[in-house]
């Protein structure tokens, strides 16, 4: 299909922008991006190059800008507006205080980006926009801020921590490595005290302080802590199908919120839309009573174990709930 000059044009700002924002990009990069041959975007470097723009080209790596070179921000759309709004309604209500302000000074600055008939488009939308917090947090220090910017800049973390099985406080030093939302906000680090890779809920943070050491930098990804916890505890595989209909509505959020906690390792979506989950985990019991509201949505694969523990649950439950004598003094 040939490249009208309005895809050219929009290809050409959004590549200025990109230039922008990373320090490099090669020309395979680019092209994968907008889905053009190399010889199109080689083709929109000159076009830059002409227009003024002081594209670098670094052998072997690819390109950039001149250092300290910007251009006039650009226009933001009415939907990525809205997206941004997202963005804030959810740092406001996940996140910590600190985060909170800085992504509600930075939608200030995008506010006044916009035209005015967007900007009081966004305004009467925003009350309909809400994000609760967690029922019942309890209180915790700002550590969500503060461990991306250990993160950034390696160093360690001073924590005073209450673990889940035990009423004391523990004082430990970590490198964290990276944070996820699952119900609760996680970061998995090496514990020095543990001398190993552990996983920390951050309403369990007491007392947090970024310490002036800085760690050596770490190959280790979340996913690889994932895969690697598993494969360590040596635990039983699970395999279950969820159903098209059941994850594209009411269970999706739900299921994709929790599924850390029961050991998940990895999932694939099949060619009629449901859902094969993998899983690692030491007790059927456990996921069993996680499966069990999802009746009608699910189908076991492996093993046959868990459809019986999920059977002598259901008929517990059943037994229980069910019995006209239930609850009668």
């Amino acid at each position: 299909m040939p490249d009208t000059e309005t895809t050219r044009l929009s290809r050409l700002v959004t590549l200025l922008t990109l230039l922008q924002t990373k320090r490099t990009l090669t020309a395979t990069e680019l092209a994968h991006r907008f889905s053009v041959s190399t010889r199109t975007i080689y083709r929109d470097i000159r076009t830059l190059e002409q227009a003024g723009v002081p594209v670098v080209t670094l052998d072997g790596k690819g390109y950039t800008l001149l250092d300290g070179y910007r251009l006039p921000p650009v226009m933001f759309t009415r939907d990525e507006a809205i997206a941004l709004l997202t963005a804030e309604k959810m740092a406001t209500g996940l996140t910590d205080v600190p985060t909170a302000q800085l992504t509600g000074a930075a939608m200030d600055k995008l506010r006044a980006a916009l035209r005015r008939v967007d900007r009081d488009y966004l305004e009467t939308l925003s009350p309909r926009i809400q994000v609760l917090s967690p029922v019942g947090e309890p209180a915790r220090p700002n550590a969500y801020q503060q461990l991306v910017t250990a993160m950034a800049t390696q160093q360690v973390v001073h924590l005073r921590y209450s673990a889940a099985d035990v009423d004391e406080f523990t004082e430990r030093d970590i490198e964290p490595i990276g944070l996820y939302l699952s119900q609760q906000w996680h970061v998995v680090a090496f514990c020095r005290l543990r001398q190993a890779f552990r996983n920390f809920r951050l309403d369990r943070i007491r007392q947090l302080v970024i310490r002036q050491e800085v760690f050596a930098s770490r190959a280790e990804t979340l996913q690889q802590y994932w895969a690697d916890t598993a494969n360590r505890l040596g635990r039983e595989k699970v395999v279950i199908r969820f159903q098209a209909t059941a994850v594209q509505r009411e269970f999706a959020q739900r299921l994709h919120d929790t599924k850390h906690q029961y050991g998940w390792a990895h999932e694939q979506v099949q060619a009629d839309g449901s859902l094969d989950m993998t899983f690692f985990i030491g007790s059927l019991a456990y996921i069993a009573a996680w499966l069990l509201p999802y009746a009608g949505a699910v189908t076991i694969l492996e093993p046959a174990a868990l459809r019986q523990e999920i059977c002598v649950q259901a008929r517990r439950a059943h037994a229980f709930f069910c019995n006209p004598q239930q609850g009668m003094t």
